[in-house]
C-alpha cells in the first residue's frame, strides 16, 4: 500500500542512521528532501540511488495536495529533512496533515532527533518537560519569555549560535541569573560539547568563547519561590533576581 514515511536521519555522525531508514530510502519512489544538496551526501554515503524532489518551508504549502494525491495514486513517497526528524523545528507537518486528512497512511520511523540526547545528558529533570523549538526572533519574543518564566517543567529550546548569547541573556533577566541551563552543541558531532551552569554563567562563558554548530539549550523549570515573585511583580520582570 503507498503511504507517506517520515525518516529521520543522523544530526550528526553518519553511524546514527538506522538500517530500516536506509531500507525505507532504497524502496521509495521519490525522496523529498529539505536541501538536496544535503539528502545527496547522505544517499550518495549509503548507495541510495533514488529521486529527490525539493521540498522546504518556502514551497511546501503549495505543493502538499499535489503529493498526497501522488501517494493516493500509488506513490510512495519518503521525506527527510537537512537532519533529525522531519516536522520537528523543520518542513514536514503541512503535508503529514493533508496526508492525514486526505486518507495516505503516515508512517514516521524512530530514530534522530537533537533534543533528546541533550535534556538526557543535561542533569535536568526529564520526567516531564516542554518543547519550544525556536523562540520567536522579534514579535512575540518578550511576551513569551515572560509567559515561560512560571513554566514548571523542564524547557526545550533550538537556537542558532549567532542568537545564543542574546538568548542567555534574556532567560538570565526573565527566569533569573541562577537559573539551572544546559547549551548543547554540534551533538554526535567530532565536536560535541555540553556545558552546565546558571543562566548567568553560560552567558559569561559563551561571550568570551563564541560558539558554533547546531544548539539545544535546556532550562531547569521554575520553582516555587520564582513562581510566587513573578505573580507579585506581574509588569515589573526587571526587579525580579
Amino acid at each position: 500500500m503507498a503511504k507517506l514515511i517520515v525518516v529521520p536521519t543522523p544530526v550528526g555522525n553518519l553511524e546514527d542512521m538506522t538500517f530500516r531508514a536506509v531500507r525505507m530510502l532504497k524502496e521509495a519512489d521519490l525522496i523529498l528532501a529539505e536541501d538536496t544538496r544535503t539528502t545527496g551526501f547522505l544517499l550518495k554515503h549509503f548507495e541510495i540511488q533514488n529521486r529527490m524532489l525539493s521540498h522546504h518551508k518556502f514551497n511546501e504549502h503549495k505543493t502538499v495536495g499535489q503529493l498526497a494525491s501522488r501517494i493516493l495514486a500509488g506513490e510512495t513517497i519518503a521525506l527527510v529533512s537537512d537532519a533529525g526528524t522531519p516536522a520537528v523545528s523543520d518542513p514536514g507537518f503541512l503535508l503529514v496533515r493533508e496526508c492525514v486528512r486526505q486518507g495516505v497512511e503516515v508512517e514516521c520511523l524512530p530514530g534522530a532527533t537533537a533534543f533528546v540526547p541533550a535534556l538526557v545528558a543535561s542533569g535536568l529533570p526529564n520526567d516531564t518537560f516542554c518543547f519550544e523549538g525556536f523562540l520567536p526572533q522579534k514579535k512575540g519574543r518578550q511576551t513569551r519569555l515572560k509567559e515561560l518564566a512560571t513554566e514548571t517543567r523542564t524547557m526545550i529550546f533550538y537556537e542558532s549560535p549567532y542568537r545564543l548569547v542574546k538568548t542567555l541573556t534574556q532567560f538570565a533577566e526573565y527566569f533569573g541569573a541562577d537559573r539551572q541551563v544546559s547549551v548543547s552543541r554540534e551533538i554526535s558531532k567530532l565536536h560535541e560539547e555540553t556545558v552546565r551552569g546558571t543562566a548567568a554563567e553560560l552567558t559569561a562563558h559563551f561571550t568570551a568563547n563564541a560558539p558554533r554548530g547546531e544548539i539545544v539549550i535546556i532550562a531547569a523549570g521554575a520553582d516555587e519561590k520564582r513562581i510566587a515573585a513573578v505573580s507579585d511583580f506581574p509588569y515589573g520582570m526587571d526587579s525580579i533576581k
